[in-house]
């Protein structure tokens, strides 16, 4: 099975590299759209802004989906300070020492950005002495330094910039001659170039799945929702394209595919995993197969919705989850071929 993996890259670059935290996904999923129509893979939106794409299988009755979701981690404008600093919310879930000292973009209510750095509000040792270490990080003790000239909260509303602007993290995208790809949000923009291969590769030698095949785009996971509605009706299997979380006490790694037995929704389906696993052993597929305990995803957040299908979840292992994120080209790789085979079976 050859897979055109400077594809799946240069894509998951291009992505990465396009701010889209959960609320703000429209430039990045425009793009995600015309990549399934340039492979001639028909596409819609839904009225909640997901993207579906449809691949026609051999049987039409019956529709097997996968997901994945290109929103990521960001903040928003909560209050425009006296100094001239602004103070931030989060999106998504992630612990304020993991941003602390971040490049970041304000995107002002007049779509224009400018930058700044995120930082505690005693970051000078030089000033605060011990303080600067002990300060517990949470959303009171952190802030944006804007790079304008402003020293008052008069100064800041002049750049138009609100209460609910969007404050996009610099990714910091590197992709090594190792074939590692460190960046922010690899959460879940790895599965999304995955599944955009899988489109690729089924349409460049013109292969039909057994069934009808949706790939869903969505833009809510972060937030908890993102699959909860607009899934097509004809689905009978969902399976989640989304990271894997390698770690101490865990069997997920960078290099493998994992399967998803449990996570904090609760066991995934059985026979669907069952079946993973067995598609990954008959085509020598590198993979994994492993529990997460402060973990969620599409598939769980359908069902938790009302949707009725058997659910699973594999993706490729990152680093660092919801921090500084690390991945290798071979789990992608492993990822993308255990889901083209999947769509392949009876």
């Amino acid at each position: 099975m050859n897979i055109d993996m400077q594809y799946t890259i240069d894509r998951l670059v291009k992505i990465l590299e396009t701010p889209s935290p959960t609320g703000n996904t429209k430039t990045v999923m425009d793009f995600v759209e015309k990549e399934f129509n340039d492979l001639n893979v028909s596409t819609y939106r839904t009225k909640k802004g997901a993207l579906v794409a449809t691949i026609k299988g051999e049987n039409d009755e019956i529709h097997k989906t996968l997901s994945g979701h290109v929103d990521t981690l960001g903040a928003m404008v909560k209050e425009i300070k006296s100094n001239g600093r602004l103070k931030i919310t989060q999106i998504g879930g992630y612990s304020w020492n993991t941003v602390e000292g971040e490049y970041c973009i304000v995107e002002a209510s007049n779509s224009k950005l400018y930058s700044g750095t995120i930082l505690t509000t005693k970051a000078s040792t030089h000033v605060h002495g011990s303080e600067t270490s002990k300060l517990e990080r949470n959303e009171s003790s952190m802030e944006i330094r804007l790079d304008e000239k402003v020293n008052s909260a008069e100064d800041v509303e002049k750049l138009e910039i609100s209460v609910g602007d969007f404050v996009f993290l610099d990714p910091r995208t590197t992709v090594t001659e190792s074939g590692f790809i460190k960046s922010r949000h690899l959460d879940d923009k790895a599965g999304v170039a995955a599944i955009l291969t899988v489109a690729k590769y089924l349409k460049d030698n013109n292969i039909a799945p057994k069934y009808t095949t949706n790939f869903l785009i969505s833009n809510y996971e972060e937030v908890g929702h993102g699959a909860s509605a607009s899934i097509p009706e004809k689905t009978a299997e969902f399976i989640a394209i989304d990271m894997a979380a390698p770690g101490e006490g865990q069997t997920s790694d960078e290099y493998n595919v994992t399967i998803c037995a449990k996570d904090s929704s609760g066991p995934y389906d059985l026979e669907l995993k069952n079946k993973l696993v067995e598609i990954a052993k008959i085509n020598n597929i590198n993979y994994k197969v492993d529990i997460y305990p402060y973990y969620g995803s599409d598939a769980s957040a359908a069902l938790r919705a009302g949707w009725e299908f058997k659910h699973g979840l594999i993706g490729p292992g990152v680093d660092a989850s919801h921090s500084y994120e690390r991945t290798h080209k071979d789990a992608i790789e492993n990822t993308i071929k255990l889901a083209i085979n999947y769509l392949l079976k009876d």
